[in-house]
């Protein structure tokens, strides 16, 4: 009899990575590509569609030919970078303007209009998220605001929308199936996620035409087959999605209410399962959908940060500190402490909880025995004290305490990190053996739909941690060094408000 394999697309923010797992969550094959990143203004990002999709299906075609014969591909499982807009043509399926992305905060100015005229508690309300940039709604309206033919068109039913997971199922089934799943249409600020449906009072405010909503779906089902995909046979079932930060949650089996996870990549990511509870943050945090499966939503908390791997890759790119990531976690062990400075890398703003779209980076503290290994300790320090004050405010909120973190995502084989994390959180850290659990995630749900997997039970059985790194620090250890990067923030908080 033929092995299976769930075919795993992870569709990241600079890169795509396609994935086959076997039975025991094993990685079979795994292929990467970066691709273009586009800047055409100060702030703003955007990526090409076609692009992303054309380098999908090389990508998988090269997983595929890595397979022992004979095999059998079960299912294909999508992950993606979330509230990125895309905007394509129904007829052609060709994207009508480059996407939108998640980091682009061309929409401030707009953010802000809409909090002055007292929307925001009613858009928490319904969303479970805050007036920023960050997420799509906005920008949708900025899209339509700039191109009249675009939204007449839209109108029209001419055009579809969706964030990466729509646009990918549905050039996947040969533009057979314009769905989202929960996780991802909950990102969108669009949809009420105690009523699970498209919100008609947030789409009028935005003037975003209902024409171009793609069908809201469970995480884990089949959506449709491969039909018409160069380098990929036809028949596949297509049978899983969810956001990119939703799915490593998933992967890292954190199925009970209290489990939480750390995504380091880009930036850094919490997520802790609150189960069927809505628990609705007041202290700057996301209420979102975890995922939805077998007929029940699953919530969670989140807070986002936007710099944590960045602020390495800044380093090493712009000031040329180090020349290649893996040596910042011996330049930080190297000295015992950062010699007084905190570096505060808000690059693009703050994220969660303070979601200051004004602050920027600094770096303060600095005296004449600074020298580059205070420098990169202090960054790596950064990632650890934003994780903390995320992780601070999840645990007080959800009235369940932390006691265990799962981490995962390029940044976390810094072994620096993750003891600082452990210390100054006060948790015991667990790294994963399986490295790619965003990828992982896609597939167990895909893996579901399909009988692969018979329950959450099957799953929890493959996780397993490779290092677990404990806490060592006293409590006030921990609070006189927070205390100096509380201090330092006041100091990045609102520096390019042009009022």
């Amino acid at each position: 009899m033929p092995r299976r394999y769930i075919l795993a697309i992870d569709q990241g923010t600079t890169g795509t990575t396609v994935i086959v797992f076997d039975e025991q969550g094993g990685i079979k094959s795994r292929m990467y590509q970066e691709f273009r990143q586009y800047y055409p203004q100060p702030g703003w990002v955007e990526h090409d569609a076609l692009e992303i999709w054309e380098g999908t299906t090389s990508l998988i075609s090269l997983a595929l030919a890595e397979l022992p014969k004979p095999a059998q591909l079960a299912a294909i499982g999508i992950t993606n970078q979330r509230e990125t807009v895309v905007l394509w043509d129904r007829k052609t399926g060709l994207p009508v303007t480059k996407a939108i992305v998640w980091q682009c905060r061309r929409t401030a100015s707009l953010c802000d209009e809409l909090k002055a005229g007292g929307l925001e508690p009613l858009f928490q309300e319904k969303t479970g998220l805050v007036l920023d940039p960050y997420f799509s709604g906005t920008k949708l309206k900025w899209l339509f605001d700039q191109r009249p033919d675009l939204k007449k068109r839209a109108q029209q039913g001419e055009l579809a929308f969706g964030t990466i997971d729509s646009w990918l199922i549905y050039k996947l089934t040969g533009g057979k199936r314009h769905v989202t799943d929960y996780t991802n249409a909950s990102r969108t600020l669009l949809f009420n996620i105690a009523e699970l449906k498209w919100d008609e009072e947030l789409l009028e405010i935005l003037a975003v035409p209902a024409e171009i909503l793609p069908e809201v779906v469970s995480s884990s089902e089949v959506y449709g087959e491969t039909a018409r995909c160069e380098n990929l046979p036809a028949g596949i079932p297509v049978a899983a999605a969810a956001g990119d930060q939703q799915a490593a949650l998933f992967g890292q089996a954190c199925f009970q209410s209290g489990m939480a996870k750390a995504t380091f990549g880009t930036g850094a990511f919490m997520l802790m399962n609150t189960g069927p509870d809505l628990i609705r943050s007041k202290k700057g945090l996301l209420t979102t959908i975890a995922w939805g499966l077998d007929g029940k939503i699953e919530y969670a908390l989140e807070g986002s940060v936007f710099v944590a791997g960045a602020a390495v890759q800044w380093l090493r790119d712009e000031m040329q500190i180090v020349e290649y990531a893996a040596q910042t976690e011996a330049m930080a062990q190297a000295v015992p402490d950062t010699n007084g400075i905190y570096f505060v890398p808000a690059f693009v703003g703050l994220g969660a909880p303070h979601w200051d779209p004004y602050a920027r980076g600094a770096i303060v503290g600095i005296s004449r025995g600074v020298n580059r290994n205070h420098v990169v300790r202090a960054a790596l320090e950064a990632v650890v004290y934003q994780t903390k004050e995320v992780l601070d405010v999840m645990a007080a909120e959800a009235k369940l305490p932390i006691t265990e973190l799962r981490v995962d995502g390029g940044v976390s084989v810094n072994n620096f990190i993750c003891q600082f994390l452990a210390d100054m959180a006060g948790v015991r850290v667990q790294r994963p053996r399986v490295f790619e659990t965003t990828a992982l995630g896609a597939a167990f749900l895909a893996g579901l739909a399909v009988g692969v997997w018979r329950s959450q039970e099957d799953l929890k059985k493959t996780w397993q941690a490779e290092r677990i790194y404990a806490p060592a620090f006293t409590k006030a250890e921990q609070e006189r060094l927070f205390a100096g990067w509380q201090k330092a923030l006041g100091r990045a908080k609102n520096w390019i408000n042009p009022e």
